[in-house]
C-alpha cells in the first residue's frame, strides 16, 4: 500500500481509537491491533502529528506512580473522522470500477 495512504489511514485509526473514551499509547495499540499492525515506533510519531494538527490534545495523569499521557480527541479531531467516511465513500467507489474491470478481461 502507498505509503502516504497508509499513514492517512492510521491517523484516522489513532483518532477512532478515542472517540469514545481518553486513552493511552499501550492501549490504542492493543486497540488498533486487531485491523492494522502498528508499533509504538510508529504510534508515537503520529500522536505528535496530530497533537500538532491540533487534532487531538494530551494531559498526564499519574498512575501506578508514573506519569501516564492520556489522549483526548478534539471536535477537529471528529471532523477528521467525518471527512475521512465521506472521502473513503469515494475510494469505495474507485475500487468497485477497478474491481469490476479487472474481472470483464478475465
Amino acid at each position: 500500500m502507498e505509503i502516504q495512504m497508509k499513514r492517512g489511514l492510521l491517523d484516522v485509526c489513532v483518532l477512532a481509537a478515542i472517540v469514545k473514551e481518553d486513552s493511552y499509547g499501550y492501549q490504542i495499540i492493543k486497540d488498533i491491533s486487531p485491523y492494522v499492525e502498528i508499533s509504538e515506533s510508529t504510534l508515537y510519531p503520529i500522536l505528535r502529528r496530530l497533537e500538532s494538527a491540533q487534532l487531538l490534545t494530551v494531559r498526564s495523569a499519574e498512575h501506578n506512580g508514573r506519569l501516564r499521557k492520556y489522549y483526548h480527541i478534539t471536535d477537529a479531531g471528529l471532523e477528521r473522522i467525518e471527512s475521512f467516511k465521506k472521502e473513503w465513500e469515494e475510494v469505495m467507489k474507485i475500487y468497485e470500477f477497478v474491481a469490476k474491470e479487472g474481472k470483464a478481461n478475465e
